[in-house]
């Protein structure tokens, strides 16, 4: 077995760290979807990655999430906010924080090819970019509920 990491896991990890990017530009900028996807697509998405298929594949699943998210907002921050402690609301997020549990919802909700455990997984590592370990937890904790809820 070799420890070489899969090409089309490395991609979809980078596709979750950028359309957390994106979201959260998109959330403080008020960006145009089009303008969004196509800066994302110049600029950010892809560069380190050599073999054409995977860039591919990982664009396409970039935009998946950003859509998603996009095209779900209100469903999404309603299951999110059921899931916080009470007196917490989307609004009282960090605003990372806050697009991490959206692109997480969106995937537990709407990609099922995605298996749960590593849905959660990923945007654990994704809030580790960004937070320490506590956060981290609470994404974890978030998102499990989510999961419960959205895949039963």
């Amino acid at each position: 077995m070799s420890n070489k990491p899969n090409p089309r896991s490395t991609a979809r990890s980078a596709a979750r760290l950028a359309a957390v990017q994106a979201l959260y530009q998109r959330h403080m900028e008020g960006t145009a979807l089009p303008k969004l996807l196509d800066e994302f697509h110049q600029h950010r998405l892809g560069r380190e990655i050599e073999d054409a298929q995977y860039a591919d594949a990982e664009v396409a699943f970039f935009d998946d999430l950003v859509r998603g998210v996009d095209a779900r907002l209100e469903e999404i921050d309603t299951l999110v906010g059921s899931k916080l402690a009470q007196g917490w609301t989307t609004a009282r997020l960090d605003k990372t924080m806050l697009q991490i549990l959206r692109a997480g919802a969106y995937e537990l909700l709407a990609r099922a090819d995605v298996p749960k455990a590593a849905a959660i997984s990923e945007y654990v590592d994704v809030a580790k970019a960004f937070f320490d370990d506590r956060e981290a937890k609470f994404v974890n904790g978030v998102l499990d509920a989510v999961a419960r809820e959205a895949r039963g």
